[in-house]
């Protein structure tokens, strides 16, 4: 009996899969914008995914089976502009034109070759970049030359662009990333890190059985816990049953901070020139190490109503909940590269098992739309943070991906939702 409600359950699963990758055809022309004539054997691509294509000599491209969803479709050719244009897929054939402009320089042009990028500064940017996981270790750059990277001593700013792509092999799953259009940025007061551009992977080839086995272990080490993964949940309401628990943080304002901002702006007022006594000093280091507020922990989990809202046509989900969260993963052991401690907001008798993951999440605008491959439809609404911030390229998986489907980990009892 209990190997029949296994083969059930499975047998729901991927039936579920199969609804959430519902497939699409989707075709189309690659034109140059001036002339309209069409651009051959051009790249296109789905942004991060693993479906590219390479046009014919009549600048045309079919993309057979497509997953159900909204995708940026990119086009790109040397000596042209990237061309980007947003389609949703569905069940009917689409067609699309991508129109790119030439870049050839305008008589008379005076062509500025960049300054090289300072060794410190690129590896600031590739620590960041790349992460300090176990697998962005296995993670290198392959043409350093097209990314220029500038740092902004008035702002304390570290960015970062490119004018093609960047290239990433990451041997530890087995794709090559080619970043289009990337741009980075690391703001050093705040210590956040944003990213964006239209990247695209390719499969590597392994050199043997027993590399090719080793990267799918590694693609579902990388998938369980993720940020990806919780939210493939959080569209088919499986978060509970796939080992996550959401709970909600209270941020409660800490009244020392409020009266020691209080007193640093009088203390600026009477001494604009900033000759302080080693008193005042004192004060100053002291005032900055104060926390703005305390979080604490409700230790319910949140119900799934409360973490998404879907349309009332049904063809649309929202990530949706107000504040912040903590999303806790078990069964699957952190990183032995992160050395923060894997603890919780709540309380320390708290029976957590060792094998967990726990992130912070936060939305800018309270809600974000998301689709059933695990993507935000603007990954700009979303701020993750803790785990979560921690793991970077060398984590990084194609929207395509699916798993094998496999036994979930169960929660501690004292945290299911009653």
């Amino acid at each position: 009996m209990r190997v029949l409600l296994f083969c059930l359950l499975t047998f729901c699963w991927f039936e579920t899969l199969s609804a959430a990758h519902a497939q699409g055809k989707l075709s189309g022309v690659v034109q140059d914008s001036a002339t309209h004539e069409p651009l051959a054997f051009a790249s296109v691509f789905l942004a991060n995914t693993t479906l590219g294509a390479t046009t014919t000599e009549k600048g045309e491209f079919e993309f057979p089976r497509v997953p159900k969803g909204t995708y940026d479709v990119v086009g790109s050719y040397v000596g042209y502009r990237l061309a980007k244009q947003t389609v949703t897929v569905g069940p009917a054939p689409q067609e699309l034109k991508l129109q790119l402009a030439a870049t050839g320089n305008q008589l008379g042009e005076v062509v500025v070759q960049p300054a090289p990028n300072k060794p410190e500064e690129f590896q600031r940017f590739t620590d960041m970049f790349l992460g300090g996981s176990t697998f962005s270790e296995q993670c290198h750059i392959s043409n350093p030359e097209q990314v220029r990277v500038f740092f902004n001593d008035s702002t304390k700013e570290l960015t970062a662009q490119t004018k093609g792509y960047l290239q990433v092999d990451n041997d530890a799953l087995g794709y090559r990333l080619k970043y289009y259009g990337l741009y980075f940025a690391y703001d050093d007061e705040a210590g956040s890190i944003t990213y964006y551009g239209q990247p695209v992977f390719e499969e590597m080839t392994p050199r043997d059985e027993r590399q090719r086995q080793q990267w799918t272990a590694n693609r579902l080490t990388a998938y369980k816990g993720s940020f990806m993964h919780f939210l493939r949940c959080v569209y088919t309401d499986r978060v509970k049953t796939e080992g996550f628990l959401a709970q909600q943080v209270r941020m409660v304002p800490n009244p020392r901070f409020e009266r020691a901002e209080r007193q640093r702006k009088l203390l600026l007022a009477h001494r604009p020139n900033g000759a302080f006594t080693p008193a005042e000093k004192d004060s100053l280091a002291r005032w900055d190490r104060l926390p703005p507020a305390f979080a604490t922990l409700y230790p319910a989990a949140r119900p799934i109503d409360s973490l998404r809202r879907v349309s009332a046509d049904g063809q649309h989900t929202f990530l949706r909940f107000s504040g912040e969260l903590q999303v806790a993963h078990f069964g699957e052991a952190p990183d032995p590269r992160y050395n923060r401690p894997m603890g919780t907001l709540g309380p320390a008798r708290t029976p957590y098992p060792a094998k967990r993951q726990v992130s912070r999440l936060k939305l800018q605008d309270g809600e974000a739309e998301i689709q059933a491959d695990g993507s935000v439809i603007n990954p700009l609404e979303v701020s993750v943070g803790d785990y979560w911030g921690f793991e970077k390229i060398g984590e990084f998986l194609p929207y395509d991906y699916v798993p094998s489907a496999e036994p979930a980990p169960v929660m501690p009892e004292s945290k299911k939702q009653q």
